[in-house]
């Protein structure tokens, strides 16, 4: 399967994703593109946009407190733009599906605590985040089987073992 012509807008808000990951720019576009095909059914027609923020634990916290009402930090957060009814479509213009949004400390914490190098746990919140602008969510037991089992496929493809597998089983 082949994804859809993407637009991805990749914002460094915080340094230090790029001195972890000098790469992080390209390894975003292709990531995002790996999202995008493979889950052709859900992806609509036409040219998409959507943008990633590389930002830091304050931000992300400020956006989840306002948006979420959860005064803490998280690792991503996404908002989807297909979410709003009211959003315009415009006849030939790219559809924006929302912004993903990537919190440098609790990400970099979360990959160190779980023994999992940061580039594969980054790899699997890129592709969950971008699930979520593409409608997926795990509110429910059938849901978050559905959507981690797509993560899981997707980031076998790039030989990274399945972030939902206990620890004990992973060594």
């Amino acid at each position: 399967m082949t994804a859809p012509v993407a637009e991805i807008a990749v914002s460094l808000e915080s340094p230090a994703w790029v001195e972890a990951l000098p790469d992080i720019e390209a390894r975003v576009q292709s990531l995002v593109q790996l999202a995008l095909a493979g889950v052709p059914d859900d992806v609509p027609d036409g040219p998409l946009e959507l943008s990633v923020v590389l930002a830091d634990d304050e931000t992300v916290r400020a956006l989840n407190r306002d948006w979420r009402g959860k005064d803490a930090p998280t690792n991503v957060l996404s908002f989807a733009a297909l979410d709003d009814e009211e959003a315009p479509l415009v006849e030939g213009a790219p559809l924006l599906l929302g912004d993903v949004i990537l919190a440098w400390e609790t990400v970099a914490a979360e990959a160190a605590e779980s023994g999992r190098p940061l580039a594969d746990h980054f790899s699997h919140l890129v592709i969950h985040g971008v699930l979520h602008l593409l409608g997926f969510d795990h509110q429910d037991e059938d849901e978050a089987a559905e959507m981690e089992g797509l993560e899981t496929r997707l980031l076998a493809s790039l030989g990274i073992s399945d972030p939902y597998q206990d620890e004990d089983d992973r060594r």
